[in-house]
C-alpha cells in the first residue's frame, strides 16, 4: 500500500445515444457517439479510516468555484472495492453540464484506489466497477466506455467490453457553451423521456467529426430534449451556418469550426475545448 495515488481520465460530450438495458449493472449502459475532451477529472486518492468525498471545481490559476461534500456514487465504489479513503477531485469545467464528468471522476478514482491499495485490477476492471456506479445512480449511461480512450467514439454495444469505433484527428476548433446544470438521473430515470430518445437515435456511427455535428442535431431535436437556452444558441449558430448540437446531457451546447468562436465566445459559459488523444492514466503523486 502506498500513501497517495492520482490519476487523471477526460471527460466526454456525447452527441447522441439510445439506452439499453441488459440483465446486469455490467451489461446496462448506451449506445451512440460523442467526443473525448482533452480536459476531465484528476482525483487524489489516499488511505484512510473512513471514506470521505470532496468535489473541487477550479480555474485555471487554482482558485476555487465550487465545492461539494460527498458524492454517493464515489462513496459506493469505494465500496464496492472493499476499501476506505479520502478522494478528492478536481476539475476545470462545469459539473452537471454535459460534459460526462461524473464518468470521469469514477473512472479516475477506481484507478487510483487500485494502485493506493495494490488490488491488482487491470484498467478495463476499474472501468468495469465505475460504470457499474454510474449506472445504479443513474448519473451517465455510456461515458466511462466512452473515456477509455481518445478522439470521436462510436458505441456499438452497452457496458465497458463492447465494440467502440474511434476517429483521431486532425480536427477543427472545438467550443462549448453552458447554461447550467442539468442534472442526469431525472431525465435517465424517466421512461417517456427515454422513449423518445430512443426513438431519435439515428443507429449508425458518423465518418467525420461533421457528421457526427450533423447526426447529433437531428437527435437533439426528435428527442425533445432541448431546453430554452439550448433552442436560442442553437438558432444563432444556424443563423451564423456553424455546426452545432446539444450536449447530452446538459443545458449547453457543443460546436465546431472557426466560425464559432465569435459566435459563441460572448456567452459567460465559454469554453474552448480540445479533442483527447487518450484516455484515463495515473499520474505522479506531486503533479496534485
Amino acid at each position: 500500500m502506498e500513501e497517495a495515488a492520482v490519476a487523471f481520465c477526460p471527460g466526454h460530450i456525447s452527441g447522441y445515444f439510445r439506452p439499453v438495458r441488459g440483465n446486469s449493472l455490467k451489461k446496462t449502459g448506451s449506445t451512440g457517439a460523442g467526443i473525448v475532451i482533452s480536459e476531465g477529472v484528476t482525483v487524489l486518492v489516499k488511505p484512510a479510516d473512513h471514506t470521505d468525498v470532496e468535489i473541487t471545481r477550479v480555474d485555471h490559476q487554482g482558485s476555487v468555484i465550487e465545492q461539494v461534500q460527498n458524492s454517493p456514487p464515489i462513496a459506493y465504489l469505494m465500496e464496492t472495492l472493499r476499501v476506505t479513503a479520502s478522494v478528492r477531485t478536481r476539475c476545470h469545467l462545469p459539473i452537471s453540464a454535459g460534459f460526462g464528468l461524473s464518468a470521469a471522476a469514477l473512472t479516475a478514482s477506481a484507478m487510483a484506489a487500485n494502485h493506493v491499495f495494490a488490488l491488482g485490477y487491470t484498467k478495463t476492471e476499474c472501468s468495469m466497477f465505475a460504470h457499474e456506479a454510474e449506472i445504479l445512480h443513474k448519473t451517465g449511461l455510456g461515458d466511462i466506455a466512452a473515456c477509455q480512450g481518445g478522439g470521436i467514439d462510436c458505441r456499438k454495444g452497452p457496458g465497458i467490453d463492447a465494440d467502440i469505433v474511434r476517429l483521431t484527428g486532425p480536427f477543427p476548433p472545438l467550443f462549448a457553451v453552458t447554461f447550467g446544470p442539468l442534472p442526469s438521473p431525472g431525465i435517465l430515470g424517466s421512461p417517456a423521456a427515454m422513449e423518445r430518445v430512443t426513438l431519435a437515435f439515428p443507429g449508425s456511427c458518423p465518418g467525420s467529426i461533421e457528421e457526427l455535428l450533423m447526426l447529433s442535431r437531428e437527435f437533439a431535436e426528435e428527442s425533445g430534449l432541448i431546453t430554452p437556452d439550448v433552442r436560442s444558441a442553437l438558432d444563432l449558430c444556424d443563423t451564423e451556418g456553424v455546426p452545432a448540437s446539444m450536449t447530452m446531457l446538459g443545458n449547453g451546447i457543443f460546436a465546431i469550426g472557426e466560425n464559432a468562436l465569435p459566435v459563441l465566445s460572448g456567452f459567460r459559459g465559454f469554453f474552448s475545448l480540445q479533442v483527447a488523444t487518450g484516455g484515463p492514466r495515473l499520474l505522479e503523486v506531486d503533479s496534485w
